[in-house]
Protein backbone atom coordinates (compact mmCIF):
# COMPACT_ATOMS: atom_id res chain seq x y z
CA UNK A 1 0.00 0.00 0.00
CA UNK A 2 1.30 3.35 -1.11
CA UNK A 3 0.66 6.23 0.92
CA UNK A 4 1.24 9.68 0.71
CA UNK A 5 -0.37 13.03 2.69
CA UNK A 6 -0.42 15.98 1.00
CA UNK A 7 -0.35 19.19 3.57
CA UNK A 8 2.06 21.86 5.15
CA UNK A 9 3.85 21.59 8.42
CA UNK A 10 2.53 24.43 10.44
CA UNK A 11 -1.20 23.36 9.44
CA UNK A 12 -3.10 22.19 12.47
CA UNK A 13 -5.26 19.65 10.25
CA UNK A 14 -2.27 18.15 8.90
CA UNK A 15 -0.78 18.01 11.98
CA UNK A 16 -3.48 16.26 13.60
CA UNK A 17 -3.46 13.85 10.89
CA UNK A 18 0.15 13.14 11.12
CA UNK A 19 0.21 12.53 14.60
CA UNK A 20 -2.96 10.23 14.46
CA UNK A 21 -0.96 8.33 11.50
CA UNK A 22 2.22 7.82 13.94
CA UNK A 23 0.34 6.52 16.55
CA UNK A 24 -1.66 3.99 14.14
CA UNK A 25 2.10 2.70 13.08
CA UNK A 26 0.97 4.17 9.67
CA UNK A 27 3.67 5.06 7.18
CA UNK A 28 3.53 7.30 5.04
CA UNK A 29 5.25 9.88 2.35
CA UNK A 30 4.61 13.49 3.00
CA UNK A 31 4.56 15.64 -0.35
CA UNK A 32 4.70 18.95 0.64
CA UNK A 33 1.80 21.70 -0.70
CA UNK A 34 1.76 25.37 -0.48
CA UNK A 35 -1.28 26.48 0.57
CA UNK A 36 -0.64 29.57 -0.63
CA UNK A 37 0.13 28.47 -3.68
CA UNK A 38 -1.38 25.55 -4.54
CA UNK A 39 -0.40 22.92 -7.55
CA UNK A 40 -1.95 22.70 -10.41
CA UNK A 41 -4.90 20.23 -10.82
CA UNK A 42 -4.65 19.91 -7.30
CA UNK A 43 -8.55 20.38 -7.09
CA UNK A 44 -8.33 16.72 -8.22
CA UNK A 45 -7.11 15.53 -5.02
CA UNK A 46 -8.82 17.92 -2.76
CA UNK A 47 -11.53 19.71 -4.49
CA UNK A 48 -12.28 22.65 -2.17
CA UNK A 49 -8.46 22.86 -2.65
CA UNK A 50 -7.81 22.54 1.36
CA UNK A 51 -4.96 19.93 3.11
CA UNK A 52 -4.31 17.79 4.21
CA UNK A 53 -5.44 14.80 1.70
CA UNK A 54 -4.73 11.62 1.15
CA UNK A 55 -3.18 9.18 -1.36
CA UNK A 56 -4.28 5.63 -1.27
CA UNK A 57 -2.82 3.34 -3.99
CA UNK A 58 -4.12 6.04 -6.07
CA UNK A 59 -7.19 7.10 -4.09
CA UNK A 60 -7.73 10.66 -2.68
CA UNK A 61 -9.30 11.25 0.29
CA UNK A 62 -9.47 15.00 1.47
CA UNK A 63 -10.01 16.64 4.93
CA UNK A 64 -8.22 15.32 8.54
CA UNK A 65 -11.26 13.99 10.14
CA UNK A 66 -12.18 11.49 7.49
CA UNK A 67 -8.06 10.64 7.13
CA UNK A 68 -8.17 9.78 11.06
CA UNK A 69 -11.14 7.96 10.42
CA UNK A 70 -9.91 5.79 7.45
CA UNK A 71 -6.59 5.43 9.92
CA UNK A 72 -8.76 4.12 12.48
CA UNK A 73 -10.20 1.28 10.08
CA UNK A 74 -6.72 0.82 8.70
CA UNK A 75 -5.34 -0.07 12.10
CA UNK A 76 -7.92 -0.15 14.95
CA UNK A 77 -4.96 0.25 17.60
CA UNK A 78 -4.56 2.21 19.31
CA UNK A 79 -8.32 3.11 19.41
CA UNK A 80 -9.10 6.91 19.27
CA UNK A 81 -12.53 6.56 18.71
CA UNK A 82 -14.44 5.43 21.77
CA UNK A 83 -16.82 2.32 21.21
CA UNK A 84 -19.44 3.26 23.25
CA UNK A 85 -22.25 5.43 21.35
CA UNK A 86 -22.65 8.23 23.54
CA UNK A 87 -18.47 8.58 23.94
CA UNK A 88 -18.47 8.04 19.91
CA UNK A 89 -20.49 11.12 19.34
CA UNK A 90 -19.22 13.78 21.95
CA UNK A 91 -15.77 12.43 20.24
CA UNK A 92 -16.81 13.82 16.94
CA UNK A 93 -18.61 16.89 18.77
CA UNK A 94 -15.37 17.51 19.96
CA UNK A 95 -13.29 16.94 17.00
CA UNK A 96 -15.96 19.43 15.02
CA UNK A 97 -16.07 22.21 17.55
CA UNK A 98 -12.15 22.38 18.00
CA UNK A 99 -11.41 21.91 14.32
CA UNK A 100 -13.99 24.86 13.23
CA UNK A 101 -15.18 27.02 16.21
CA UNK A 102 -11.97 26.97 18.20
CA UNK A 103 -9.47 26.82 14.89
CA UNK A 104 -11.34 30.56 13.36
CA UNK A 105 -10.25 32.12 16.84
CA UNK A 106 -6.87 30.29 17.55
CA UNK A 107 -5.80 29.70 14.25
CA UNK A 108 -7.23 31.97 11.76
CA UNK A 109 -6.92 34.95 14.17
CA UNK A 110 -4.15 35.43 16.14
CA UNK A 111 -1.53 32.36 14.36
CA UNK A 112 -2.79 33.70 11.30
CA UNK A 113 -1.76 36.98 12.23
CA UNK A 114 0.88 36.51 14.09
CA UNK A 115 3.04 34.18 12.22
CA UNK A 116 1.63 33.08 8.67
CA UNK A 117 1.12 37.34 7.63
CA UNK A 118 4.57 37.94 8.00
CA UNK A 119 5.66 34.86 6.67
CA UNK A 120 4.35 35.93 3.09
CA UNK A 121 5.45 40.02 3.87
CA UNK A 122 1.68 41.03 4.79
CA UNK A 123 1.25 43.02 7.84
CA UNK A 124 -0.79 41.17 11.32
CA UNK A 125 -4.02 42.55 12.09
CA UNK A 126 -3.19 42.91 15.99
CA UNK A 127 -6.84 44.44 16.47
CA UNK A 128 -8.38 41.19 15.58
CA UNK A 129 -5.69 39.45 17.49
CA UNK A 130 -6.63 41.10 20.52
CA UNK A 131 -10.34 40.74 19.88
CA UNK A 132 -10.09 37.36 20.07
CA UNK A 133 -7.87 36.99 23.41
CA UNK A 134 -10.09 38.92 24.71
CA UNK A 135 -13.61 38.16 23.35
CA UNK A 136 -13.85 35.03 21.50
CA UNK A 137 -11.46 32.94 22.64
CA UNK A 138 -12.50 33.03 26.67
CA UNK A 139 -15.60 31.73 26.37
CA UNK A 140 -14.29 28.60 24.10
CA UNK A 141 -11.21 27.55 26.60
CA UNK A 142 -14.21 27.93 29.30
CA UNK A 143 -16.39 25.50 27.87
CA UNK A 144 -13.46 22.77 27.52
CA UNK A 145 -11.59 23.90 30.88
CA UNK A 146 -15.27 22.67 32.50
CA UNK A 147 -15.25 19.61 30.02
CA UNK A 148 -11.70 18.70 31.59
CA UNK A 149 -12.12 19.00 34.91
CA UNK A 150 -11.41 15.93 37.30
CA UNK A 151 -10.55 13.97 33.88
CA UNK A 152 -7.47 13.06 31.56
CA UNK A 153 -9.19 13.16 28.14
CA UNK A 154 -12.03 15.33 27.02
CA UNK A 155 -13.98 11.80 26.67
CA UNK A 156 -13.89 8.68 28.78
CA UNK A 157 -10.56 7.27 30.07
CA UNK A 158 -8.32 7.02 27.10
CA UNK A 159 -7.06 9.37 24.37
CA UNK A 160 -9.17 9.94 21.33
CA UNK A 161 -9.03 11.92 18.26
CA UNK A 162 -10.64 14.87 19.80
CA UNK A 163 -7.78 15.14 22.37
CA UNK A 164 -5.26 15.00 19.34
CA UNK A 165 -7.27 17.90 17.62
CA UNK A 166 -7.55 19.61 20.75
CA UNK A 167 -3.68 19.95 21.17
CA UNK A 168 -2.70 20.36 17.78
CA UNK A 169 -4.95 23.79 17.50
CA UNK A 170 -3.24 24.84 20.46
CA UNK A 171 0.34 24.08 19.07
CA UNK A 172 -0.61 26.95 16.40
CA UNK A 173 -1.43 29.18 19.51
CA UNK A 174 1.53 28.63 21.07
CA UNK A 175 3.74 29.33 17.58
CA UNK A 176 1.68 32.54 17.58
CA UNK A 177 2.76 33.63 20.71
CA UNK A 178 -0.07 32.72 23.28
CA UNK A 179 -0.72 29.91 26.15
CA UNK A 180 -3.40 28.81 28.12
CA UNK A 181 -3.82 30.55 30.98
CA UNK A 182 -3.23 27.86 33.70
CA UNK A 183 -4.83 30.63 36.76
CA UNK A 184 -8.00 31.11 34.59
CA UNK A 185 -8.09 27.22 32.63
CA UNK A 186 -6.28 24.62 35.00
CA UNK A 187 -7.48 21.86 33.35
CA UNK A 188 -7.11 23.06 29.60
CA UNK A 189 -3.75 24.13 30.89
CA UNK A 190 -3.16 20.67 31.93
CA UNK A 191 -4.37 18.67 29.42
CA UNK A 192 -2.20 20.56 26.63
CA UNK A 193 0.96 20.36 28.83
CA UNK A 194 0.18 16.58 28.40
CA UNK A 195 -0.54 16.17 25.31
CA UNK A 196 2.48 18.55 23.77
CA UNK A 197 4.53 16.24 25.87
CA UNK A 198 3.87 13.31 24.00
CA UNK A 199 6.70 12.09 21.75
CA UNK A 200 5.02 12.57 18.07
CA UNK A 201 3.78 16.40 19.25
CA UNK A 202 7.20 16.94 21.34
CA UNK A 203 9.50 16.23 18.32
CA UNK A 204 6.84 18.14 15.61
CA UNK A 205 6.49 21.12 18.29
CA UNK A 206 10.41 21.12 18.40
CA UNK A 207 11.17 21.53 14.69
CA UNK A 208 8.02 23.81 13.75
CA UNK A 209 8.89 26.47 16.76
CA UNK A 210 12.69 26.82 15.49
CA UNK A 211 11.48 27.12 11.99
CA UNK A 212 9.12 30.00 13.20
CA UNK A 213 11.55 31.81 15.80
CA UNK A 214 14.13 31.60 12.80
CA UNK A 215 11.82 33.61 10.36
CA UNK A 216 9.87 35.46 12.55
CA UNK A 217 13.36 37.02 13.85
CA UNK A 218 14.41 38.06 10.58
CA UNK A 219 11.50 40.17 10.09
Amino acid sequence: MTIKLYGAALSPFVRKTRVALALKGVEFESVHIDPTNFPEGYEKISPMKRIPALEVDGQYLPDSAAICAWAEKVNPEPALYPSDAMDLGRTIWFERFVDYDLAMRCTFAVFRNRVLMRLIGRECDEEKVQRALEQTIPPLFEYLNNELEGREFLVGDSMTIADIALASQLVNFRHGGESVDAAKFPHLAAHTERMHALAPFAKTIEKESGFVQKVLGGQ
